[in-house]
């Protein structure tokens, strides 16, 4: 998927006042990774925020899929944030999402995590409310995601996207994941029924897998998408399987002869369903849920309240303390600009001491993170 360089030059003199997309990166896995972060012109920093990530398909990059599954207009009204990571390069020079090729060993899932960590660091973001989407490789990702990150991603969709059978084998989410799986009868690069010399899982059995992830009921409601643009190929069917564990459901647009191709999206690379918007439908379904409403834990908010940390100022070291004993999977510390200063890997919760002699004097957030939670604490280094 390609789209003209000078197109975005045009395109991004039109961004309106007041909103901002801003180039970032992050170390995560010993690599430097890139990614865009859209901030609308309605956040404060006051109020905590809704967070989407936005990931592009292989051999694209996140600033084609910017633009070509546009989340900007929903955002600026709805008032979240947008992040759009950059996956790795290939032998071939492609960018790509570790999902599906086998020949490598980048931690994507690992590379989401510490993303999310520093933009909570950074950023008011509710933590029951972040989301995954993308596109092909992107939306296979974003099922990654729903299997081995649902502690902290609350939903995802898929816009003609699967997976491989053999990660599909090792799925057991902890927790229902409400899942959207856009597709296209005639999509020839992710087929909807499957493809055995790739193991891609065909798009029906993969939705009856989710159906069943969740306990929801496996017969669906069908309702058909008005047909209101007949002169895009097309039509579409809506097709909703309901009373999953917690709320949860299931959606599935089935795009009868649509191709590898994003719903609704203003630029035409194959034949595209113009009845709906795919950026519309999946915020419409993401907006539903909550991380604290589909799991049986306390919430995030409610856990970060359970840390203190003294001294505060300190000078030499800092004791986070918490009554909540489950065991610390990573704390990260960053400066007040954002930047990553220190790593450290608790084997056990309640309480965690940290040497902070070597630290220049200033303001640092403590991010703790947990199963099925994280907290963030402000801490202040005080000279002598």
């Amino acid at each position: 998927m390609r789209i003209t360089n000078t197109l975005f030059c045009l395109l991004f003199t039109g961004l309106l006042s007041g909103q901002s997309t801003i180039s970032g990166s992050i170390q995560s896995g010993g690599l430097t990774r890139d990614y865009l972060l859209y901030i609308p012109a309605a956040y404060t920093g006051n109020t905590a925020v809704p967070l989407v990530f936005n990931l592009h398909g292989y051999t694209s990059n996140n600033t084609e899929q910017l633009f070509y599954a546009d989340f900007r207009p929903i955002a600026d009204t709805a008032n979240f944030l947008i992040v759009l990571p950059n996956g790795t390069l290939d032998a071939q020079g492609n960018r790509f999402w570790n999902t599906f090729l086998g020949n490598s060993n980048v931690d994507d899932v690992g590379c989401m995590r510490d993303l999310l960590n520093t933009l909570q660091a950074n950023y008011n973001i509710d933590a029951n409310r972040v989301y995954s989407t993308g596109m092909s490789n992107g939306g296979f990702m974003s099922y990654s995601l729903a299997c081995q990150l649902n502690d902290r991603i609350a939903a995802i969709a898929s816009v003609t996207g699967s997976m491989i059978q053999s990660k599909l084998n090792a799925c057991n989410p902890a927790r229902p994941v409400p899942v959207m799986e856009i597709h296209g009868t005639a999509d020839n690069t992710v087929p909807y029924n499957g493809s055995p010399l790739s193991t891609f899982v065909a798009i029906p059995t993969l939705v009856a897998k989710w159906v069943d992830f969740n306990n929801c009921n496996p017969t669906p409601s069908i309702t058909q998408v008005p047909n209101t643009n007949t002169s895009d190929g097309c039509t579409a069917e809506r097709q909703l399987f309901t009373g999953g564990d917690h709320g949860s459901t299931v959606e599935h647009y089935k795009v009868i002869s649509g191709g590898h191709t994003w719903p609704g999206a203003a630029f035409s690379i194959g034949v595209t369903n113009q009845d709906f918007s795919a950026c519309k439908e999946i915020w419409r379904f993401f907006r539903q849920y909550r991380l604290d409403q589909l799991s049986a834990t306390n919430t995030p908010e409610a856990i970060e309240s359970h840390w203190t940390v003294f001294p505060n100022p300190a000078q030499d070291y800092l004791v986070l303390q918490s009554k909540d004993q489950r065991p610390v999977q990573g704390v990260q510390v960053f400066d007040a600009l954002g930047r990553l200063q220190q790593t450290i890997s608790p084997s056990a919760g309640g309480q965690i001491k940290m040497e902070m002699a070597t630290w220049a004097v200033g303001v640092y957030w403590v991010v703790i993170e947990q199963e099925w939670s994280v907290a963030r604490v402000k801490v202040v280094k005080a000279g002598r």
